[in-house]
Order: structure tokens, then sequence, then C-alpha cells
């Protein structure tokens, strides 16, 4: 009797993999929070075959788990898949980075979906290792696609990752849209990385992170390129919209269009004003930059769109930074050209003002600014130290100079063919600076720009 009923449970787990659909919980596992699924849920995935692992609602512990081609996982209303918070459980893979609770390599066609909760319990005290600099990268990220294709990941909560939230890296052909992802739990908590892939669509997405909220990045020897990125929510304590800051071959043809832009909802280790108080920052929680275009790695960044962002609580609105850390493969000197930025309205918490800026004898090239309307603090005094040191080599951040910029509106250093067309600059304190500074510039062009309603100054040194 016994063995009857073992083949006839069989039969029905074969029958369900070959209709297309295994539901986790008639494979056996548990979602009450305590039971931990891993073995239930990879065999389960390995005998789906081009069909639906379903999660149903409830609390399904598990530890990492490799997603194979053509595949589609549907977490129901109500679902939550919890990574166990046990270390020894996610080793680094064997091709390198971080570990995942959700991995693939190599694999296509992979679908995420549904109205259900992944949840990594980053914060758990298993994971508090510290940042980067203290082997941080050890902790374990929630969603790690490597060198894939046909990918699609939808509609999700994703939380509380200990790493990075989610990195596509090498992939081509990604979309990922309806993302609610939220994570504060531990340092280096990035929503979305997008390293030397193609073909990605970013839309609809609410990222709210202590780190930066949405990053392109290029960390291997392949570009980020034909990217669309439109209808997000940006929430961070770090950079909210940045291309960076791994460059070691770059980014191309990239839109990004109709961004709002915000400060994190939570503030559990910046504390930006405490932390720089030379800075000016008005605020304790703040956004490092709006819009952090930076490329210090031997890379090259082409035929960049950005239209149509409103951004409050930011410390700088725009950073343009090309760069030399010689980290580069080929040890080449990075480009950085042919930019568009417009419509932008921001409110700024500091008196950082934005920057565009190359080294010497590598300028930027061609960037065109529009429409612009920024509200600052202002508050600079005549006489304010105008030298700006190079730090050529050094990390790209709006306080990498160690000082206030020269300039309430833009700074401008090592650049060519740069220019801005209506940009409006109001200041709730007087400010002494010129609007515009330039430093080695070639090619600079304003038209309609002003300084709380006075005509833009600009100041060439």
């Amino acid at each position: 009797m016994k063995t009857g009923i073992l083949i006839l449970v069989a039969v029905t787990w074969l029958c369900s993999a070959f209709a297309g659909t295994i539901n986790i919980a008639g494979r056996g596992a548990k979602g009450d929070g305590h039971t931990d699924n891993t073995a239930i849920i990879q065999q389960a995935i390995r005998d789906c075959r081009q069909g639906t692992v379903i999660i149903p609602a409830g609390n399904y512990l598990t530890g990492p788990l490799t997603l194979s081609s053509d595949i589609r996982v549907y977490l129901e209303y109500g679902a939550v898949l919890t990574g166990i918070a046990d270390m020894a459980l996610y080793p680094k893979p064997a091709r390198g980075g971080a570990p995942a609770l959700l991995y693939a390599a190599g694999a296509s066609n992979i679908i995420l979906c549904g109205e259900g909760t992944i949840n990594g319990q980053g914060d758990h005290a298993a994971f508090q290792l510290g940042d980067d600099s203290k082997t941080g990268a050890i902790r374990p990220m929630l969603l790690h696609f490597d060198h894939c294709q046909h990918i699609e990941v939808k509609d999700l909560h994703i939380r509380n990752a200990a790493y990075w939230v989610q990195k596509y890296e090498g992939c081509n052909d990604v979309s990922l849209r309806g993302l609610k992802v939220y994570s504060h739990g531990n340092f280096n908590n990035d929503g979305i990385d997008i390293s030397g892939s193609s073909n990605v669509i970013i839309s609809d997405c609410n990222i709210d992170t202590d780190d930066d909220a949405l990053c392109l990045k290029s960390d291997i020897n392949a570009s980020c390129e034909n990217i669309t990125i439109s209808n997000c929510l940006l929430r961070s304590n770090c950079n909210a919209l940045k291309f960076g800051t791994g460059s070691f071959s770059g980014f191309k043809n990239i839109t990004v269009n109709n961004i709002v832009i915000h400060k994190a909802s939570e503030e559990n280790r910046r504390h930006w004003k405490k932390s720089f108080p030379w800075m000016g920052i008005t605020n304790d929680t703040s956004v490092i930059a709006g819009i952090a275009l930076e490329v210090v790695d031997g890379g090259s960044m082409d035929q960049v769109i950005i239209s149509g962002v409103s951004m409050q609580d930011i410390q700088t609105p725009v950073f343009i930074r090309l760069g030399d850390r010689k980290k580069g493969p080929s040890n080449t000197v990075s480009t950085l050209k042919n930019v568009i930025i417009s419509n932008i309205i921001a409110r700024s918490a500091s008196r950082l003002s934005s920057c565009i800026s190359g080294i010497p004898g590598h300028p930027v090239e061609n960037v065109t600014i529009s429409h612009v309307r920024i509200i600052a603090p202002g508050g600079t005094p005549t006489g304010y130290a105008t030298a700006v040191p190079e730090n050529a080599s050094a990390y790209p951040e709006n306080r990498m100079f160690g000082t206030i910029l020269p300039a309430a509106a833009f700074y401008v250093r090592h650049a060519k063919n740069i220019s801005f067309d209506d940009v409006q600059v109001q200041t709730q304190e007087p400010d002494a600076r010129p609007t515009f500074l330039l430093n080695d510039v070639t090619g600079f062009e304003t038209n309609r720009c002003r300084l709380n309603g006075a005509p833009a100054m600009v100041v060439n040194q």
C-alpha cells in the first residue's frame, strides 16, 4: 500500500511538471517561517522544465537557490521568500563576486514575477559585517543574474538585502518593471545594479535604499548599452541615479526620462549634516547627487540623454566626472561626451553645487543642459576660496574636492563644447559666487540663464 502511495505521489509530481506548474506547497514546503525549504524549492525549479513554480501565500525560509533556463517563478499575494540568515550557506560563486539568494549564470528565458515578497533579512546580526572595506562583499545579494539573457523581473516586493539588492552583469535583454525595492538594513544596499549589460528596460519602479538607488556599472569588459529608464521613483541616502563607479568599458546609448528623486525613508548610518558640516547641508537625511555620471576606469561614456527629472533633498543636482583611477585593464584614460540633460527641477539641500569636471588633457566634451530650475540654500560669503584640487585619481563623489565649489550653479573644468540654456537658479540666502565658474574650458555657451532673477555671471579663470 505504501509503495502504491509513493508511486501515485511521484506520478502526480511528474504530471504537474509536464503540465507546466509546480506549487511548492504541494511538494511539502511549509510557509511557517521556521522550516528550511531549500531542497524542496530547488528540486521544484529543476523539475519544472519550461513551466511555472508557484510560491503560495506564507513565509518560506530558504537558502540560496539556482535558477535554470526556461522557467517562471511566481510569488502569489501574501507569499514571502525569506533568505536564511546564516553566512555559511552563502559561499562565493565559482565565477566570483558576492553570493546571492537567487542566482543564475549563463541561463536564458527566466521570469520572476507576482505580488509577493523576497526578503533577504539583511538587517540580521549574522550579516552585520561592515562595508566593502571590511570584506562586506561576502554578504549575499538577493538577485544575481550573471551573463544571462531574456530576463524579466516584474511587480515584486524586494526587501532587506545584506548587500546589493540585485545585480545584472553581462546580461542581454533584461526587463525590470513595477518593482518595489526597500532596503536599509546593511551597508552597500544599492537598489538596482546593471553592469556591462545591453538592451535593458527599467520602468515603473519604486526604489528606496540606503545606498545608490539605481546604478549602471561597467565592472567587466563590456559596456552598458541600449538602456531605457523611465517612470521611476528613486529614494536614496547616496546617489539616486548613478553611472559608475566601475567604468572599465563604459556606457553608450542610454535614455532616462520621467524620474522623481527624494531622500530615503530611513537614515541609519550616513548622517551627512553632522559628518560634513563644511558642505552646508541643511538636512541630515539627503541624497548625495540626483544625477551622477562618472567614468574613471578607462571606459567611455557616449550618447546619454536624461530628461524630465524632479528632485528634492539633494546635496548636488548634477555631478559629471571624468577621472583616472588607473584601474582599467588597458590603463587608458576615460572619455565622456555627447550628454544631453533637460527639464530638471531640483531643490538642493547643500551649498555643494553642480559640477562638470574632466582632468588636464582629457576634457568632458559636448554636454548640453537646458530648462533647469534649481532652488538652493545659498549663503556662500564674499571672498570664498576658488582653488579646487584636481584629485584625478580620487573616488568620484560630489565632495571629492574637499571644498565647496566656487559657482552657485555649475563649476565647469577641463571641458569642451558645453552649453547651458534656460538655467534658472534661486538661492534662499544671498550667495556671492558667480552662476558659472570655468577653468580650462573651450566652446562654452549660455543662453537665458539667471541667478536670483539677474543675468547669469560667468567667470573664466
